[in-house]
C-alpha cells in the first residue's frame, strides 16, 4: 500500500467516533511523548499532517485522518502525562476506554506506540489487557528505534517482544522512516 493522500477529516473530544462514510478505523494509541504524531507523519509522507508538539499531553482530541479515501487512522491524545491535572488525564482515559468498549466504529486494529528505549510501561499493559479483553486486534510500534545503538535496539526488542508474547512488534524510526514498509503493510493486512 502506497499513501498518496492524508487530510485532517474531524477532532472529537466526546464519543461521536462514527463517520457517515463508515470507513474502517486504524486506531493510534500511546502514552505521551512516545511519538505518536511524529510516527503518523512519517507514515503518510508529511512533516505537519498532525501536530507534533514539544510538550508532551498537548493533543486534548481524537483526530481523524482520512487515508488515500479508503480508511482513517485515529489519533488519540497521549495517556498518562503528569502535569495534566488529575481530572483531564481520567477525562481522556476514559475517552479512549469508551472508544475501545463501547464504539460502534470498532477499530480494524490498533496500534500501540511506545518508546523502544523505555519499553512497555505499566500503563501500556494496561491498555494492552483492556484491548485484548475488548478483542481487539493490537500491534505494538517500538517507536524512536534510531536512538539506540544496534547491539541495544536488538535487545529492547527481543525484551518487548517476550513481554509482549503473542502480540507483533514492529521496530521503527519516524526520523529515518526505518520500518515505514513493514508498518504500511501491516496496516494493509488488516484491511
Amino acid at each position: 500500500m502506497k499513501i498518496l493522500k492524508a487530510e485532517f477529516t474531524k477532532g472529537v473530544i466526546g464519543n461521536d467516533y462514527g463517520m457517515e462514510d463508515n470507513l474502517p478505523h486504524i486506531a493510534f494509541f500511546g502514552r505521551s511523548n512516545a511519538g505518536k504524531s511524529s510516527v503518523i507523519n512519517s507514515l503518510v509522507g508529511k512533516k505537519d499532517l498532525v501536530k507534533a508538539s514539544k510538550v508532551p499531553g498537548k493533543t486534548q482530541e481524537a483526530n481523524f485522518f482520512r487515508i488515500n479515501g479508503s480508511f482513517y487512522l485515529v489519533d488519540f491524545p497521549g495517556y498518562g502525562y503528569a502535569k495534566r491535572s488529575i481530572l483531564e488525564r481520567n477525562k481522556m482515559i476514559k475517552r479512549i476506554f469508551w472508544y475501545i468498549e463501547f464504539s460502534s466504529a470498532r477499530p480494524k486494529a490498533v496500534f500501540l506506540i511506545i518508546d523502544a528505549s523505555v519499553g512497555l510501561t505499566a500503563l501500556d499493559r494496561e491498555m494492552i489487557r483492556i484491548l485484548k479483553v475488548n478483542r481487539h486486534q493490537i500491534v505494538i510500534i517500538a517507536n524512536k528505534i534510531d536512538k539506540l545503538a544496534k547491539y541495544a535496539a536488538e535487545k529492547q526488542l527481543s525484551l518487548i517482544q517476550e513481554e509482549a508474547q503473542d502480540i507483533p512488534v514492529l521496530k521503527y524510526s519516524a526520523k529515518t522512516n526505518e520500518g515505514k514498509d513493514g508498518l504500511t503493510e501491516k496496516i494493509e493486512s488488516f484491511m
